[in-house]
């Protein structure tokens, strides 16, 4: 059972508008609710146990994983969802992308960072002048690359213990919705692989074609709620960190 929160601020008691629904509703059930800055978790000023959780953004979440000696791998594009795509995808590197950056086969691609989730924000690579983007960046950085199509709509499909709780529009016309039977089957596939969570979010969107299609996979300890009713959204954050904690050995 959780009795206390640690919760990340930026200094100044400054937090995400996300972590402060969840701060709201947690201490409405009596759990107490303690602010911390990366400083303090660096220096081991915060005690993680089990009737603990912790709040944070991505790279805070990593920090907090090596911290309780678990390493999550960060796939965005499960195998056993790639069949929904309606892309290609590949891995590459930094390195790799600039050895080729005179060929046309670094044109025209869609680039994002793999293993550091939120290093950068994703982008099209149109003209060599994009690559500047990568300045100030390690060149062996481990990227996906996949093949550009162009989304008229985007949506969240948050999904708590293997059920759709709520979908939220992000992008594009919300009048486009999307095949719900494709999202379904998509994420039965997904509960039935190797590489299910507890909580998570798909991002689906509409194509220019009218297909829908998966964008992207996140996994449920760090995710945007696109304005998700808070209660619903602090039950996604709880089931995902109970199971991180069976992954700690701390349950």
């Amino acid at each position: 059972m959780i009795l206390k929160a640690y919760i990340h601020e930026y200094g100044n008691g400054i937090i995400e508008p996300e972590h402060q629904d969840i701060k709201e509703t947690l201490e409405s059930i009596g759990v107490e609710c303690q602010l911390f800055t990366n400083k303090k978790l660096l220096r081991n000023q915060i005690v993680i146990d089990n009737q603990t959780i912790v709040i944070g953004n991505h790279p805070i979440m990593l920090n907090v994983f090596k911290r309780l000696g678990i390493k999550l791998i960060n796939d965005s594009y499960p195998e056993s969802l790639r069949k929904y795509m309606h892309r290609n995808v590949w891995e590459s590197s930094i390195k790799k992308l600039l050895m080729i950056s005179n060929s046309d086969d670094v044109m025209n691609i869609f680039v994002k960072p793999k293993s550091k989730a939120k290093l950068f924000t994703g982008f099209v690579i149109n003209s060599n002048l994009d690559l500047n983007r990568f300045e100030g960046i390690a060149k062996d950085t481990d990227l996906y690359c996949s093949s550009v199509v162009s989304w008229l709509s985007e949506y969240r499909v948050f999904v708590n213990k293997s059920k759709i709780v709520d979908i939220k529009n992000y992008d594009g016309d919300e009048s486009l919705k999307l095949n719900m039977e494709v999202v379904e089957n998509a994420i039965n596939d997904f509960e039935k692989s190797n590489q299910r969570t507890d909580a998570y979010g798909i991002d689906f969107g509409v194509l220019d074609n009218g297909s829908t299609a998966m964008i992207e996979w996140n996994d449920g300890f760090a995710l945007g709620s696109y304005g998700l009713q808070k209660e619903i959204y602090t039950e996604l954050i709880l089931t995902r960190w109970n199971e991180i904690l069976k992954l700690a050995e701390l349950q």
